[in-house]
């Protein structure tokens, strides 16, 4: 593993009006690590998700990557540049079976249109494209559901396929956005061993998450956030034993993890 650090946010400000959003934020993500971004509602971590993934422009700052600024760069440009993110709510196109949704991936997160996607007129070929989209399904387990309705799959596996939409756009930064949003217990221990086959497969991930135990398992480093601003960050068992984090945010919920 490279312990250079090779995605950076420094003095990063969003404000909307007179909010401030984000206020001077700045941390750093080691290549190959899993890192986790965590706070309580409204603190800002979407925010900065958005702002990092091209969705809203930098009020002030920069966001350095492999070595080049992408704040304010358009979504489909930072995905170019192979920082993919999923959402909190699962966006797939629910009358698209497994295999199509995850096609899309390879056009959603380029300069591609969706009328392209659907016609095929993308350079690189549709075998190509449908031959990765495949090692993608197989890669998270999926294959066998290749042929069945989004919409019908479990809700872990709907999760799962939200990963596999990013995973085909061949990311080497991995954004991933409460992925174990509504999960069991059993949905939520599967979730963890595919984050971290994706991190072994040489995919930096960056995490948000409001379950703790998930963070506390899966991250080597974790940054605390509150109001847009930097409370602390560490090895989970520094935050876990940190007195501010655990009175402004976690409390019961941390101890637990």
């Amino acid at each position: 593993m490279n312990d250079q650090a090779y995605f950076k946010v420094e003095g990063l400000h969003k404000n909307f009006g007179g909010l401030a959003a984000v206020n001077d934020l700045s941390f750093e993500l080691k290549q190959g690590s899993i890192h986790g971004l965590i706070g309580p509602n409204g603190a800002g971590k979407t925010t900065i998700f958005n702002v990092i993934s091209g969705f809203y422009k930098p009020s002030a700052g920069t966001i350095l990557y492999e070595g080049q600024n992408i704040g304010g760069l358009q979504p489909h440009l930072v995905a170019a540049k192979g920082l993919v993110r999923t959402f909190q709510e699962t966006t797939l196109f629910q009358e698209f079976t497994t295999f199509e949704n995850a096609l899309m991936g390879r056009y959603l997160h380029t300069e591609a249109s969706m009328i392209s996607a659907l016609f095929g007129t993308q350079r690189k070929s549709e075998r190509e494209n449908e031959e990765k989209t495949m090692e993608v399904l197989e890669f998270l387990g999926l294959a066998d559901r290749k042929d069945e309705l989004s919409i019908n799959l479990p809700h872990g596996l709907q999760r799962a396929l939200g990963i596999a939409v990013a995973l085909t756009a061949e990311p080497r930064l991995l954004m991933l956005d409460e992925p174990f949003a509504g999960m069991n217990p059993e949905e939520t221990r599967h979730m963890m061993d595919l984050i971290r086959k994706v991190r072994e497969s040489g995919i930096t991930i960056l995490l948000v998450e409001h379950d703790m135990q998930a963070v506390m398992g899966l991250c080597e480093k974790i940054t605390v956030v509150n109001f847009g601003r930097l409370l602390t960050e560490g090895t989970p068992d520094e935050v876990k034993n940190n007195k501010d984090v655990i009175e402004a945010y976690l409390g019961s919920d941390l101890n637990a993890a």
